[in-house]
């Protein structure tokens, strides 16, 4: 027997139609509420993505070293050469024989730098164990001048409080028991010498690795550049961005290449001059040293100031013509860093100091001494992408200066 309510008249959600006949008007969402479940914001989930989106690729460069660090060599050199390149295309030889005429005279050049200087380089390693050791004595002998002894009665007396410490605290081993005593391995000359062969063998088939790319790439020419357009996507919009940022990315690249270059030598030449001009031994080995240091930014004038101040009072003896080479090396890269980069770059392709001493401080974390260098270019390229990029423009913001 069903029961059914009667009503009077139309309730509140009722609509009375036009023959009197009263009809519900409520929405679905309103007669049946949906029960609310709590969700993550998708600003949270975003960000979360990207951490891990950031942290696996970290571990991707770091694990892939050795086959992303030449690469990347390659092509920064290849992006240094290619001007020379046309050059010599446009006086009609063969991209792919100029680019080879171009590497072996620079390999070649390199190489009877590097014979011509090479007794001075020995000379200068044979010298290390020397300069430690007269360092030491140095240090040794400036404490006991300036504090009388002090620190060795202090050390003295620790070293009888832990002897008497020790005498009262050991206890005799137990009869059937027999101490053992664990000795460290001798330090084996073969092990090291077989583990600085594989070392510099891989050092020589990644040096054969950068060339060949090197070279591939200065000998197909633009051929990637349009392959890169071809595939950004099928509009004209997005491929004229891609296009804008290769132009920026190759104009930017050429240009922190030659600036270095251009300072590299300036900071060589200065160093040799001023080394010999001081009395330094092996002053031309110190040039190159120079030269090559410079490219690293930062760290590459800290290191040369502090080996020359080093080799200073390894040759002169006295501190006070160690402060005397290690200042003028300071003098010379502080000039370099802090009036002829800036002259010879232009606004437009200043970064943020920050920027970048953060973005070479992380590649170098990363790559070690390979990430330093290649640190600046690669901040560069990003930079050139966000800022062509709307979602990324933010962070190409944050790059410049």
């Amino acid at each position: 027997m069903a029961v059914t309510a009667d009503r009077s008249g139309p309730g509140p959600g009722d609509v009375l139609a036009s023959d009197g006949v009263a009809h519900t008007d409520f929405p679905e969402s309103q007669q049946e509420p949906a029960a609310s479940t709590p969700s993550v914001p998708v600003h949270v989930r975003n960000v979360a993505l990207v951490v891990l989106a950031v942290i696996a690729c970290i571990g991707v460069l770091h694990w892939a070293a050795s086959v992303i660090v030449p690469m990347l060599l390659g092509i920064v050199f290849s992006y240094a050469l290619t001007p020379i390149v046309n050059r010599l295309v446009s006086w009609r030889l063969p991209r792919p024989l100029a680019a080879a005429v171009l590497l072996v005279t620079l390999l070649g050049g390199a190489g009877g730098m590097a014979w011509k200087l090479s007794d001075d380089a020995m000379a200068l390693v044979q010298s290390l164990p020397e300069a430690a050791q007269k360092l030491r004595h140095g240090v040794e002998r400036t404490r006991n001048q300036t504090q009388g002894g002090a620190i060795e009665k202090v050390q003295q007396a620790a070293a009888e409080i832990e002897r008497a410490t020790e005498s009262k605290t050991a206890t005799p081993a137990p009869r059937g028991v027999t101490k053992v005593q664990i000795e460290k391995p001798r330090f084996a000359v073969s092990d090291y010498l077989w583990s600085s062969t594989l070392g510099l063998a891989a050092a020589v088939a990644q040096a054969v690795v950068v060339i060949f790319i090197t070279f591939f790439l200065l000998a197909s020419g633009d051929t990637f550049r349009r392959k890169m357009v071809r595939i950004a996507g099928p509009d004209f919009g997005t491929r004229r961005i891609t296009l804008q940022a290769l132009d920026e990315i190759d104009l930017q690249i050429q240009r922190y290449l030659m600036v270095q270059v251009i300072t590299s030598v300036a900071v060589g030449l200065a160093i040799w001059v001023g080394f010999r001009w001081i009395g330094v031994e092996q002053a031309a080995v110190w040039g190159v040293v120079a030269f090559v240091l410079n490219f690293i930014p930062y760290f590459g004038s800290i290191l040369l100031s502090g080996a020359s101040a080093l080799m200073g009072f390894v040759q002169f003896g006295n501190f006070e013509m160690a402060l005397t080479v290690g200042g003028f090396a300071f003098i010379v890269n502080s000039l370099e860093g802090y009036v002829l980069t800036p002259w010879l770059t232009s606004k437009a392709s200043r970064m943020n100091a920050v920027a970048v001493f953060v973005g070479v401080l992380a590649f170098g974390w990363i790559w070690g001494a390979w990430g330093l260098f290649l640190g600046v270019p690669i901040m560069m390229v990003i930079k050139a992408v966000c800022d062509r990029v709307e979602e990324f423009k933010p962070v190409g913001e944050m790059l410049g200066q």
